[in-house]
């Protein structure tokens, strides 16, 4: 069922580095994004996919984790992400900023959702610095970085929470390690006409 997907597909910060992720698999994940809805039709995003060691371990060192658990340094030392999927937009075909900014989201959704089915893990990372990254990787000016995804195989434990609209919805971990993602009751995010005039 497709929400138990969306519940397993969590954001996910420590991976087994003993379980590659294949060209193979990476190209399935694009296949999905490929197919998926896009503005005017206009299909200005691609993809690009790595899952060699000394290229994956220079992204990680170019991007960061886990924001709201700075003095945890995630991911911890050997549970490094295995492989990236880079959502970029070629900016020959769009060199709009913000027409397409919906589109990367879509693609992000169907890449990480496509990993879950495969049991695999992603994190849609946003924390990079796009022209050092690029030049990293040798990427084509052509090509900007909208969003990194990283994949492997996940080894964190997550739960669910239900809050109110009014409490913290500050993911956190608790003393066993167990990563906590709150999410607001569905009855608070519906806007309903009764609800509008209390």
């Amino acid at each position: 069922m497709l929400k138990d997907l969306i519940k397993k597909n969590r954001s996910t910060r420590g991976y087994d580095r003993s379980r590659k992720v294949t060209e193979d698999e990476l190209k399935e994940m694009v296949d999905c994004a490929r197919l998926s809805a896009s503005s005017i039709n206009k299909q200005p995003l691609r993809f690009y996919i790595s899952n060699d060691e000394n290229e994956v371990e220079i992204i990680n060192s170019h991007v960061k984790m886990g924001g709201l658990l700075p003095e945890l340094h995630l991911p911890l030392k050997g549970t490094e992400p295995v492989a990236y999927i880079l959502i970029c937009q070629d900016t020959k075909i769009s060199f709009s900023k913000e027409g397409f900014t919906k589109d990367v989201g879509i693609c992000a959704q169907s890449i990480t959702l496509a990993a879950a089915e495969m049991g695999l893990n992603a994190c849609m990372i946003g924390n990079f610095i796009q022209k050092r990254l690029r030049d990293a990787i040798g990427l084509d000016e052509r090509y900007e970085i909208k969003l990194v995804i990283a994949i492997g195989k996940g080894i964190e434990k997550f739960e669910i929470d239900e809050v109110s609209e009014n409490q913290s919805t500050n993911y956190y971990r608790d003393e066993n390690g167990v990563h906590h993602v709150p999410k607001v009751r569905l009855d608070d995010v519906v806007i309903s006409r009764n609800k509008q005039n209390h």
